[in-house]
């Protein structure tokens, strides 16, 4: 799943090797994470081939 592949990169990067005292600074890490992430196509499109649903993000228009 594509969930699982994005959270696998945040484990692996914004939330590594780090103790979280309550939720609330898990979700600003994990929020901070996926801002990041958003800019990088490659590993974005990495975790969409590995559902094998077709990869059109060049085709959308905003």
């Amino acid at each position: 799943m594509t969930e699982e592949g994005i959270w696998s990169v945040l484990r692996r990067t914004t939330t590594a090797n780090r103790a979280f005292a309550d939720p609330e600074t898990l979700i600003i890490a994990v929020r901070r994470g996926l801002r990041q992430l958003q800019y990088r196509h490659e590993v974005l499109d990495g975790c969409l081939t590995g559902t094998g649903l077709p990869n059109h993000h060049d085709d959308i228009t905003l």
